[in-house]
C-alpha cells in the first residue's frame, strides 16, 4: 500500500435544490489505518486484497548422492524419500548422483548453496565437506545423513538400523544348515561396524554356535567388487550372508550357490526371490517432509536425529519365499519387542572377538557408545583394517 501524507479536512457545501453530501476527510499517518474513520466499502476491498496476496515462498531443495537412484539399494531410497516429499509439500527438487567422497564433494555442495535453501547430503563421507560449506552459507540449511558434526545451520540424521540388522541375524541363524555365515561389508567405519555386530548378535541369539566371516570391499557401490568379495565367503562355506552395501550382487552370486542372502537399504527380493533372506530397510520420507515444513514454518534447528523401527524410519523387508513360518515368528517377536523397548540389541554381556568384555551383564550401551563403536563382538572373524 502507498503511503499516504497528512491532509486537512474540509466541507463543501452544495447549492440549493441539489443533494446535499458532506465529504468527511479524516487525519491518517504514516504505518496504520483506523478501520472505524474508513468508508463501509474498504472492508470488502481489503478482504479482497487480503484473499490476492501471494502464498508464502517454498523452500529451494537439493540432494547430493553417492551413488544412482538406480542402484536399488541406498540412493535409491533416498530419491523415494525425495519424490514422497515432493508429492507431500509439492516442492521439486533438484538432486546431483554419483558424487565421490572427495573433495569433489564440497565443489558441488557449494554450488548447490548457492541456489537453494535446504541441502541434503546423504552420505558419511560428506560430513567434513558440508561443514566446510555451511560456515560459508549461514542462511542456508544443511542437513547430514549418517555424521555427528554439526552447526547452526547444520544438523544430522540417520537411524538405528542395527536393530533391523538384529533381526536379520536371527533369521540368518535359523537359515543356516553349517553354522557359518558371510557378511560383505563397505567401508570399516562405526556405522558398517556396528550392523555387523548386531547382525551376529541376532544369529547368535538363536544359535550360539554360528560364526560371521567379514569381508571388507570398501566400496559403497560397485558390484563387481561386491561379487567377488560374496563369492570367497561362498567358497570359505557361508550358507547365509548379508551385505552393507548398495548393490544386490551378494544376493545373486548367492544364488548362484543356492545359499540364501539379504542386502541392505531396500526390499532387494525380486533379484533371487527363492534365495532372498531379509533385510534392514531405510524409509526416509516422513523425515524429509517433517525436516522441510520445519524450514517452511521457521521452526527448524539444528540437532542429531536418530530414528528407529518404533517411528518408521527403520524397516525390515518382507521374507524370501522360501523362509519357514517358524522363523519369521521368531524374527516378529523379536521386532514386536524392540519396537516396544523391550529388547534393546546391545545389552550385556558382550565380548569382543579378542576376549575382552565389553558390556557388562545387564549394562546397554548407550547410542553414543554404539555410533562411536570400533570393536568386533566375539563370534566374527576378521579384524578391522586400520
Amino acid at each position: 500500500m502507498k503511503k499516504r501524507g497528512q491532509f486537512i479536512t474540509s466541507c463543501l457545501a452544495l447549492m440549493v435544490l441539489m443533494t446535499v453530501a458532506l465529504v468527511g476527510c479524516g487525519s491518517n499517518n504514516n504505518t496504520s489505518t483506523n478501520a472505524t474513520e474508513a468508508p463501509a466499502t474498504t472492508t470488502a476491498a481489503t478482504e479482497a486484497t487480503a484473499t490476492t496476496e501471494p502464498a508464502a515462498k517454498k523452500p529451494t531443495v537439493a540432494f547430493v548422492y553417492i551413488g544412482p537412484p538406480g542402484d536399488g539399494g541406498y540412493t535409491y531410497q533416498h530419491d523415494q524419500g525425495r519424490l514422497y516429499m515432493e508429492k507431500e509439500l509439492g516442492i521439486k527438487a533438484d538432486f546431483v548422483e554419483n558424487v565421490p567422497e572427495s573433495a569433489d564433494a564440497e565443489r558441488i555442495i557449494t554450488e548447490l548453496a548457492q541456489s537453494h535453501d535446504i541441502v541434503f547430503t546423504t552420505s558419511f563421507g560428506y560430513m567434513d565437506f558440508t561443514l566446510n560449506v555451511a560456515g560459508k552459507f549461514p542462511n542456508v540449511k544443511f542437513l547430514h545423513a549418517s555424521g555427528y558434526k554439526t552447526a547452526e545451520n547444520m544438523g544430522t540424521y540417520f537411524g538405528k538400523n542395527y536393530q533391523a540388522s538384529y533381526l536379520s541375524g536371527i533369521a540368518a541363524g535359523k537359515m543356516t544348515k553349517n553354522n557359518q555365515l558371510g557378511y560383505v561389508g563397505a567401508f570399516p567405519i562405526s556405522e558398517v561396524i556396528y550392523n555387523l555386530n548386531a547382525y551376529t548378535l541376532g544369529a547368535q541369539s538363536v544359535n550360539p554356535d554360528v560364526k560371521v566371516n567379514v569381508v571388507w570391499t570398501n566400496t559403497w557401490y560397485d558390484p563387481t567388487t561386491e561379487r567377488q568379495a560374496a563369492i570367497s565367503l561362498l567358497d570359505k562355506g557361508a550358507d547365509v550372508l548379508l551385505a552393507y552395501q548398495d548393490s544386490p550382487a551378494t544376493l545373486q552370486a548367492a544364488a548362484e550357490r543356492g545359499a540364501f542372502a539379504g542386502g541392505n537399504d531396500s526390499d532387494m527380493s525380486k533379484y533371487a526371490p527363492d534365495n532372498y533372506l531379509t533385510n534392514p530397510v531405510w524409509n526416509w520420507g516422513p523425515y524429509y517432509v517433517k525436516a522441510v515444513q520445519a524450514v517452511m514454518d521457521g521452526t527448524w534447528k539444528s540437532e542429531q536425529y536418530s530414528g528407529d523401527m518404533a517411528d518408521g524410519m527403520v524397516e525390515l523387508a518382507p521374507f524370501g519365499n522360501k523362509i519357514p513360518d517358524d522363523v519369521k515368528k521368531l524374527v516378529e517377536d523379536a521386532k514386536a519387542k524392540i519396537i516396544s523397548g523391550e529388547l534393546e540389541v546391545f545389552t550385556g554381556p558382550i565380548s569382543d572377538n579378542q576376549g575382552n568384555v565389553k558390556v557388562q551383564e545387564g549394562q546397554k550401551l548407550t547410542l553414543e557408545e554404539v555410533l562411536g563403536m570400533n570393536w568386533l563382538v566375539k563370534g566374527v572373524e576378521g579384524t578391522i583394517p586400520q
